[in-house]
């Protein structure tokens, strides 16, 4: 077969065309950071890389909900013990009103702080958290209780429990029912004539100032006991799950640490071996500029000059 000048021109001109392509492609490694920036580089690396993207997507959104749960119960608990201090306060000035050697300008005295007290319970009882309201179940936009009556404003299940998605199959309540906590674990209705145990024990108290009746006042300290251990309950119950989700969230910032790594050993490019590899194509592609040149023989034009 006889080899013509653009025969020995075409090919020259598709090696060196192919010699850049394969420069190019370690170029842009190099310049991503990447192995590969289409999925035709390498199938099972964008495959693989794809899988893992969303499994690193799922543990970010679980950390969120790990953070916003935390923060959630962080607000509970901090309002279960300003509630667990208005009890405490409540019960020693009780116990000062028990006793009937008191001047009636004292025990009024006495009755005129546990009232404060009593509209701090009905304060404390519609905290909020991000504009919601903590204690009202699913109807967080709502308040739970009537400032003014002290009576529920609202009607909640005990099972009207928020669940966060905090792992895969794994989810945990994040609130404490208001019937749980001011009707000692019963529920909030509306409809009651009479408010819940908790402000109805505070409302009795202050009848019982109001008469005078130190006897009275004395046997309602039992009432305020057990107001103050079902608060100690709900509290320990939100202590362990808030450890529940600090266990979580550490978990999860292990499975981020890894899941990343995973990722970047799959995508990411060893820069060194990327550098010794385009060093390696530009050499070949110069080498191929030098042979081409020589590959172009001298035309009769250039023996006429």
């Amino acid at each position: 077969m006889r080899i013509t000048n653009n025969m020995l021109i075409n090919n020259m001109i598709n090696y060196i065309g192919n010699n850049l392509t394969r420069m190019d492609k370690f170029q842009n490694q190099l310049a991503t950071g990447k192995k590969i920036s289409v999925p035709s580089d390498d199938p099972v690396v964008a495959a693989r890389a794809l899988k893992l993207r969303t499994d690193v997507a799922e543990v970010e959104q679980y950390k969120r909900n790990v953070k916003d749960a935390e923060s959630w119960m962080e607000i509970t608990e901090d309002a279960l013990a300003k509630i667990g201090d208005v009890l405490q306060k409540t019960r020693e000035l009780t116990v000062q009103g028990a006793n009937g050697t008191l001047t009636t300008d004292d025990t009024q005295k006495i009755n005129e702080e546990i009232k404060q007290l009593r509209k701090q319970l009905l304060h404390l009882g519609n905290s909020s958290y991000a504009g919601r309201y903590i204690f009202s179940g699913y109807k967080t936009d709502q308040k739970l209780l009537d400032e003014t009556t002290g009576l529920f404003a609202i009607d909640v299940l005990n099972s009207e429990n928020i669940k966060y998605e905090i792992g895969i199959g794994d989810d945990i309540e994040i609130n404490v029912p208001g019937g749980d906590l001011f009707n000692d674990g019963g529920i909030a209705d509306s409809t009651s004539p009479t408010p819940g145990k908790l402000i109805d024990d505070f409302d009795q108290l202050i009848t019982s100032f109001d008469n005078g009746d130190h006897s009275a006042i004395g046997s309602l300290l039992t009432n305020l006991d057990a107001d103050m251990n079902n608060v100690l309950r709900i509290r320990a119950d939100i202590g362990a799950r808030m450890n529940r989700v600090e266990l979580t969230s550490n978990r999860l910032d292990s499975d981020y640490i890894s899941f990343t790594k995973l990722m970047s050993e799959n995508e990411d490019v060893d820069m060194a071996e990327t550098i010794m590899n385009l060093q390696n194509e530009e050499n070949v592609y110069r080498a191929s500029l030098s042979g081409g040149a020589r590959v172009i023989q001298p035309s009769l034009i250039d023996f006429l000059r």
